[in-house]
């Protein structure tokens, strides 16, 4: 974000200026009013009466006052600048997504009308477009509409209700909203002498002609443009990250305001809610489907944009910010699985962080306590825990067993040196025999009642895993506003590879998203593209991963994870193939995987695999149930927010 104070000194010291610094924080507290009339003094004689301010925020869900003050302070902003209008993102005064508070505590819903009735009187000549929950007054159907009011001149001027409700991935609006009956002249709007179409995120997302299977048979941009004509299409949405996303949003706003030759702007949230990330990147296109602005990605900000820029004027305020690195040149790549991740790392560097930060934030905790392995999981967690938290709120722990090997040990505290994070070594020889002891006097008992106690188990394994969660539990239970971090990755959570209680134990799971084979082009990422470089150790990034829980009784030595499981690469693919193909594994075995591109590998072999992802996967939904909290990062997810399947179920796929 722009800093306000750097910007107030550029334009009182008369400095040159260019569009990105029209777009700031409006955090119009630390401006004196001489300063304040000094910078509307820079800016105004650039604007037309068409100016629209896309009001890209972070809205806390429930919090209607906090989320009131905040659009107030942007309110007062752009009534200063006496722009035509200012936009903000569908549910704003709420806070989106609701999920299931909106039923249990209806209260707020009055509460957040009650805040837009007091934001109304905050309004002048500048249209105010602003989402919230309102009513369903008709008493026929769900109970509340996902509202959009215009305010101006201290008076609420209309209202626009949601009509199409997504309920597919991480959308759940048909569950709560009522969808309204569509009538174009009330989405209709004057911007100066601007004649803007007002929809709510979906909206945007009908066309029959971009979508080869399009979820709905109602277009409402169609409907608006053919029977209004309006000169621009406002769109207010909230619109999560993923892989992907950015592309398909893009060429599908550049193809519809293309088609119709009519701009549209798109105002977008950003922040965080739970598993939910959200990129902002808020936009304008011409009405040639081309980009003519957009504001940065997951930062807040107070974007003007001008679908009309004055002729005469020298300076454009309509700036175009970088997307996050590799997203530009992807924009029209075609779906393929490829281990070539370095497109998407970025936003997935960012989508995590800002998760992160959020959910801390928002959720009032301050430091992370997570435990430090030496392998690649905890080694990228810990990165970007640091990052998004700062290295002095993170406290790192190895937790070495008589398994662990000194190099791990030696990884693990190099890594945290590097980072600058808190850094302790607790041994849990103790605590494993403790309770290898105690277990062996219980176990005796059960036996002399049933007889069928297995020859090989995994107690020992999942002791050590959950003696160290015990340990990280332990500090985050004598430390304030402190919370440890489940390090689980998203391969080894589909085959289960993963200790409840243990490595998946904890507050937040910042990767557990992350494919194995995306998290080790991540790191090399992070150790490049940081400034402090090569955070990582190397070894860190060359060793075989294993989670040095158990020795292999071939080899002598520590059980590595893909002689548990099969190559990272493979199955990945199997994965990816699952989620965005929907394959079967008989599909499948008719397919060319890029691993067997490079390896010579047998058709048994390949069916084996096959046979225990599948059969692994299916043992593992109660573990998925139970993951902490996870940003979505990938195109397609097991997070819960956007796959449930019953535990209780058997699928004949194996």
């Amino acid at each position: 974000m722009l800093d306000i104070t750097k910007y107030i000194k550029m334009e009182l010291s008369g400095q040159e200026f260019c569009g990105e610094n029209f777009h700031t924080n409006p955090d119009i507290d630390k401006l004196s009013t001489e300063e304040k009339k000094e910078i509307i003094s820079k800016i105004k004689p650039h604007l037309t009466p068409e100016a629209i301010v896309l009001a890209q925020v972070d809205p806390i869900v429930g919090d209607i006052e906090y989320n009131f003050n905040k659009a107030k302070k942007y309110i007062e902003w752009a009534n200063e600048l006496k722009v035509g209008a200012i936009a903000f993102p569908e549910l704003f005064l709420f806070g989106y997504p609701v999920f299931d508070i909106i039923d249990r505590y209806p209260k707020l819903v009055e509460k957040n009308i009650e805040y837009l009735e007091k934001l109304a009187k905050c309004t002048g000549k500048t249209k105010v477009l602003i989402g919230f929950c309102e009513f369903n007054r008709f008493y026929i159907g769900k109970r509340y509409f996902n509202s959009v009011a215009v305010l101006s001149n201290k008076k609420i001027e209309t209202i626009i209700r949601k009509t199409l409700l997504p309920v597919y991935s991480e959308f759940n609006d048909a569950r709560y909203f009522q969808s309204a009956e569509f009538d174009s002249k009330e989405r209709i709007i004057e911007i100066g002498k601007m004649r803007a179409g007002i929809v709510i995120c979906e909206e945007n997302w009908a066309d029959k002609d971009f979508f080869d299977h399009p979820v709905y048979s109602f277009d409402p941009v169609d409907k608006i443009i053919k029977e209004q004509n309006p000169d621009i299409i406002i769109n207010c949405s909230s619109s999560p990250t993923r892989a992907k996303k950015e592309q398909l949003l893009h060429n599908m706003l550049s193809f519809v305001s293309k088609k119709y030759e009519t701009p549209i702007a798109y105002v977008n949230q950003t922040g965080a809610v739970d598993n939910i990330t959200f990129q902002g990147a808020s936009r304008l296109y011409s009405a040639k489907g081309e980009i003519m602005a957009r504001a940065k990605s997951f930062e807040e900000q107070f974007f003007i944009v001008q679908p009309n820029p004055k002729p005469s004027c020298s300076k454009d305020i309509n700036c175009i910010y970088t997307l996050p690195q590799g997203l530009e040149k992807t924009l029209n790549s075609q779906k393929a699985f490829s281990l070539d991740y370095e497109p998407d790392l970025e936003r997935t560097y960012l989508t995590i962080t800002s998760s992160i930060r959020d959910y801390f934030h928002k959720n009032g905790f301050k430091r992370a306590v997570l435990g430090v392995s030496g392998g690649l999981d905890s080694s990228v967690s810990c990165v970007l825990l640091a990052d998004a938290l700062k290295s002095e709120n993170v406290f790192a722990v190895s937790m070495p067993s008589s398994i662990t090997s000194e190099q791990s040990k030696s990884d693990a505290q190099e890594l945290c040196a590097n980072l600058g994070v808190n850094f302790t070594e607790i041994p849990i020889f103790d605590m494993f025999k403790a309770a290898r002891s105690t277990f062996d006097g219980v176990f005796e008992k059960v036996e002399t009642r049933w007889q069928d106690r297995f020859k090989a188990s995994l107690t020992n394994d999942n002791i050590q895993a959950r003696s160290r969660a015990m340990i990280l539990w332990g500090i985050s239970n004598e430390f304030p506003n402190t919370m440890p971090i489940a390090t689980s990755d998203k391969s080894e959570l589909y085959m289960g590879y993963a200790t409840i209680n243990g490595d998946m134990s904890g507050g937040f799971a910042p990767i557990a998203d992350v494919t194995k084979t995306k998290l080790f082009a991540l790191a090399r990422w992070l150790n490049k593209n940081r400034l402090q470089r090569n955070a990582i150790p190397e070894a860190v990034l060359i060793k075989p991963p294993g989670a040095e829980l158990a020795i292999d009784p071939k080899t002598g030595k520590p059980l590595l994870a893909e002689d548990a499981l099969m190559p990272y690469e493979f199955l990945d693919e199997v994965i990816w193939r699952l989620e965005n193909l929907h394959q079967s594994k008989e599909e499948m075995l008719c397919e060319t995987f890029l691993y067997e591109e490079k390896n010579n590998i047998s058709k048994a072999t390949k069916i084996a695999w096959l046979d225990k992802f599948f059969r692994r996967m299916q043992t593992a939904l109660f573990k998925w149930s139970i993951m902490p909290p996870a940003p979505i990062v990938d195109a397609r997810s097991i997070n819960k927010t956007e796959y449930n399947q019953p535990i209780t179920s058997k699928l004949k796929f194996y």
